[in-house]
């Protein structure tokens, strides 16, 4: 009996000098809680399909983690119209043990981001937002999982403070390196492991003027691990920096990010990552009328799936009333309308003179959130564009004061969100300095008063457009999107074969 009691002693002591703890993670998901399908046909991401691959690794594995790097507004009409009710809810029966808050979080009033913390079973994390001189929201938690203390430290973007101006006022964003080389040395005496759930972004020309997670990886040391969002980077395997790995699952989950870290007398000895492909059926044929035959790869979780139905439900048959027709590609992708002129854009921006009479139309690329694809026009399409719920406000600019807004847009660098669209102007810049601007033709004249038309948003200092809050003006109260739908059915008598895409700018 002493003999095998001896034997059960060593096996005990072997398991607990080695552990391995698996942390799954998402972000920047945006409201993409449902499956959606892609450019092949293939049905991919959806919480339901996630959670499925999670549940799959917790019945081999009691020590597992999920965390979500931020970013869970804004972006799909079922979702923003409930404010992303519908991906809390299920989030919370997916056992999510924190989130970083993002900058997104702040697109609505702060009682909407309130109320969402008080729906959420997880924390929402960040170190670094300070109001009246102490931390706004929780700054990490220490979790012991396996006999091993994880501590999970959030940050979120400086950016967010001139992304997201009107709602973020009465907050401090703290350099993220300041607080970290404080804080992270506290965290690391009290766990065996230091992971950061950074919503900060790697490169994409934040560098300069906004910590990112490889600056932080390289500044402050005593970190494991960093699991990061905001830049909807693809990578396929960690950038390392310093020693330290830096993992992103892209974006609306359609890659669950998986790291096993591997633990040794509880100290980390290895950390193996992967990026994996969330698809729930794949096209492997067509029928006889040539719909797609689907295979299933992953099964929803019916105790996901089941509330989302729900969720979807809710208000879905408005939002797929059909308001127009396309014959042509209404380009809002991303990276095109945060650099450049598109059809879409420029479609907007008109939509918001004819609706004011304005002499310029004023917008920021990343206030468009999507393209609308050939064929029917729904509602849904348009709110998937503009998903803000902003509204047209109206001012009274002298030129002088307009040119302060072409000088600002002008150092703004390709592909952040501040990017300006426009109608009725025309604006050419070079090395990040303005050299021309036009209304309706002529060159601005600084004496002249302007009837300017563009977002709630920007009309209170977001993006970084200050030089336009405060000016003599008035909000319409008419939403952007209701706006679109109104141009599309009443100018251009609902279906589009073309539409301009001239440059309204040129930058070099």
């Amino acid at each position: 009996m002493k003999r095998y009691l001896v034997v059960l002693l060593l096996l005990v002591s072997l398991l607990a000098l080695a552990v391995k703890i698996t942390v799954f993670h998402i972000n920047d998901t945006h409201g993409h809680a449902w499956p959606f399908t892609d450019s092949a046909g293939n049905i991919i991401g959806g919480f339901s399909t996630v959670a499925t691959m999670i549940d799959a690794e917790r019945k081999v594995n009691p020590y597992v983690l999920f965390l979500h790097a931020g970013d869970i507004n804004t972006g799909v009409p079922e979702s923003d119209l409930l404010n992303a009710l519908p991906d809390i809810f299920v989030l919370n029966r997916m056992k999510l043990d924190a989130m970083a808050i993002g900058n997104h979080e702040f697109d609505k009033p702060r009682d909407v981001l309130l109320r969402q913390m008080s729906w959420a079973k997880f924390p929402f994390l960040s170190a670094n937002i300070y109001k009246d001189g102490k931390p706004y929201f929780t700054p990490y938690i220490i979790k012991n999982v396996g006999g091993i203390r994880v501590a999970i430290v959030g940050f979120t973007t400086e950016h967010t403070r001139i992304l997201e101006g009107p709602n973020s006022e009465d907050l401090e964003f703290k350099n993220v390196i300041e607080v970290a080389k404080t804080l992270i040395p506290e965290v690391r005496k009290q766990a065996d492991i230091v992971i950061a759930l950074t919503h900060l972004g790697v490169g994409q020309g934040y560098s300069e003027l906004y910590t990112t997670a490889d600056q932080l990886a390289k500044e402050v040391p005593g970190i494991d691990l960093i699991i990061d969002g905001h830049s909807h980077t693809d990578l396929k395997q960690p950038m390392v920096v310093n020693g330290v790995p830096i993992v992103q699952a892209f974006e609306w989950a359609k890659v669950l990010g998986k790291a096993d870290i591997h633990f040794e007398d509880g100290k980390v000895v290895k950390i193996e990552w992967q990026a994996i492909p969330v698809v729930q059926s794949k096209v492997v044929g067509k029928d006889e009328s040539g719909k797609n035959i689907y295979q299933v790869v992953t099964p929803e979780a019916p105790y996901v799936k089941n509330p989302l139905d729900y969720f979807k439900k809710l208000g879905g048959a408005k939002l797929d009333t059909v308001i127009g027709y396309t014959e042509i590609l209404l380009n809002g992708e991303r990276a095109d309308v945060r650099s450049k002129t598109t059809n879409l854009a420029n479609l907007i921006t008109d939509s918001m003179l004819w609706k004011t009479g304005a002499d310029v139309a004023l917008t920021n690329g990343g206030g468009i959130r999507a393209s609308i694809k050939p064929g029917e026009i729904k509602i849904r399409d348009v709110l998937t564009v503009l998903p803000f719920g902003n509204t047209l406000y109206v001012l009274e600019m002298k030129g002088s004061e307009l040119l302060k807004v072409f000088e600002y847009a002008a150092t703004v660098p390709n592909g952040q969100g501040a990017f300006l669209q426009v109608a009725g102007a025309t604006w050419k810049a070079e090395g990040g300095k303005l050299t021309e601007v036009l209304i309706k033709g002529k060159p601005i004249d600084p004496e002249k008063v302007y009837k300017v038309v563009t977002n709630n948003y920007m009309a209170a200092g977001g993006d970084g457009y200050t030089m336009l809050k405060g000016q003599k003006g008035y909000d319409t109260f008419f939403v952007m999107a209701d706006v679109v739908v109104e141009y599309i059915q009443k100018v251009l008598g609902g279906k589009i074969t073309s539409y301009d895409d001239k440059p309204r700018v040129e930058r070099k």
